[in-house]
């Protein structure tokens, strides 16, 4: 007979099977390396609004715990919160890409962080079978601050960390999602960027990787260069590129740079626009974005 014989359905799903099986097996040297470890995951971006990418974020996380790794989730809500300004007919005002925090807008950040977007990462993890739990800054003095800048208002630059809470949680079992408020010497609630809080926390839960979910592929040598996307980079790497670094990306990389100097391990900026991105960069050898290491 001549020409192709006729496929063979039980062959082909055998042939299924083994790719998937090979998937596993590739991930087991990095599921056993990361096990028990603090995984500390800056969440923001389209990763937080797009109903898919939510989804796929909520099924990493959940499988990051189930393996055994120890995920600590740090949350903002920048749009959110503007939307929810203009609801309330409040201005927003910039200072060097921060947003000035009054009296009347730190509120507005506390309400939407804390009573909108924390119990709905919470809801959507537990959706997925995680035993998540949200707190925020002030529970058990998380996080203390002190105003960054007079002309900024209630904008925080934490000062102080008391990770027994965290640790309490991880030791039940329990994903912390944290909202970025933080109490003050003198009393006030402050705003804090979550990219900062997630490199703060990081360092002081001596987290083994600090990941940040981005609108972006990773970090670039050149930002106008999509060629120039950095793989992997150490210490001296990122000081170099910090010299000419501006915008949404120079308080993550200034974390990074933080956080690795007191102790955390590895830093990662992944592109939070890639489905499953947390587990392609954990537990695959070419991973995805930008890993800094000491």
């Amino acid at each position: 007979m001549i020409g192709h014989s006729k496929p063979d359905i039980q062959k082909t799903r055998i042939a299924n099977s083994m790719g998937r099986a090979r998937i596993l097996l590739e991930a087991l040297p990095y599921i056993k390396q990361f096990r028990g470890t603090i995984v500390v995951i800056k969440y923001g971006g389209s990763a937080m609004e797009d109903p898919q990418l939510r989804e796929s974020f909520a099924g990493d996380v959940t499988l990051l715990s189930m393996v055994g790794i120890r995920p600590v989730v740090v949350h903002g809500g920048g749009p959110q919160i503007s939307a929810a300004m203009a609801a309330e007919g409040i201005e927003p005002r910039w200072v060097d890409g921060l947003r000035v925090t009054d009296e009347a807008t730190i509120g507005v950040v506390q309400k939407t962080l804390v009573g909108v977007i924390n119990p709905e990462i919470v809801r959507f993890l537990n959706g997925h079978g995680a035993a998540a739990i949200g707190i925020n800054g002030l529970d058990a003095d998380l996080f203390r601050a002190m105003p960054r800048d007079e002309k900024l208002g209630y904008v925080g630059e934490i000062t102080s960390v008391n990770t027994r809470l965290i640790e309490g949680m991880l030791d039940q079992g329990l994903i912390p999602v944290v909202a970025s408020i933080a109490r003050g010497e003198d009393g006030h609630v402050y705003n804090v960027n979550a990219d900062t809080a997630a490199g703060v926390l990081a360092k002081a839960l001596q987290a083994q990787k600090l990941v940040y979910l981005t609108d972006v592929e990773g970090v670039y040598e050149n930002v106008d260069e999509p060629s120039s996307l950095i793989s992997r980079m150490d210490l001296s790497d990122l000081h170099r590129l910090l010299e000419h670094t501006d915008g949404g990306m120079l308080p993550k990389l200034r974390s990074v740079a933080d956080a690795l100097e007191g102790g955390v391990s590895q830093a990662h900026i992944l592109d939070g626009r890639v489905q499953h991105a947390l587990l392609l960069e954990i537990f695959t050898s070419e991973g995805i974005g930008t890993m800094v290491t000491p």
